[in-house]
């Protein structure tokens, strides 16, 4: 059974950054393109980057030259950098495979609040 575990979230001021990190366990990790999802409160849970096995990535335009995502195959982790950050990207941010389809971790809160 595949487990995530999603860390680093926090409250941080507008403009400011976070880095967000996710350990993954009981999957062929490197074969897996991944994603990090936001869901704030009322709205639907939404893929905000993506990256594949190989390591092209996709973002959301919100948050295009913004957040880069990354993976480290032997530690089998996924990281957002999330710079310039906006009062709108306040969510629960929680890692998945690029489908959505494994079960959900507990997500990490980011606040964005002066």
């Amino acid at each position: 059974q595949v487990q995530v575990v999603e860390s680093g979230g926090g409250l941080v001021q507008p403009g400011g950054s976070l880095r967000l990190s996710c350990v993954v366990s009981g999957s062929r990790f490197s074969m897996n393109g991944m994603g990090w999802y936001r869901q704030a409160p009322g709205k639907q849970r939404e893929l905000v980057a993506s990256i594949g096995s190989g390591g092209s990535t996709n973002y959301a335009d919100s948050v295009k030259d913004r957040f880069t995502i990354s993976r480290d195959n032997a530690k089998s982790t996924v990281e957002l950098q999330m710079n310039s950050l906006k009062p709108e990207d306040t969510a629960v941010y929680y890692c998945n495979n690029r489908y959505g389809s494994w079960g959900w971790g507990q997500g990490t809160q980011v606040t964005v609040s002066s």
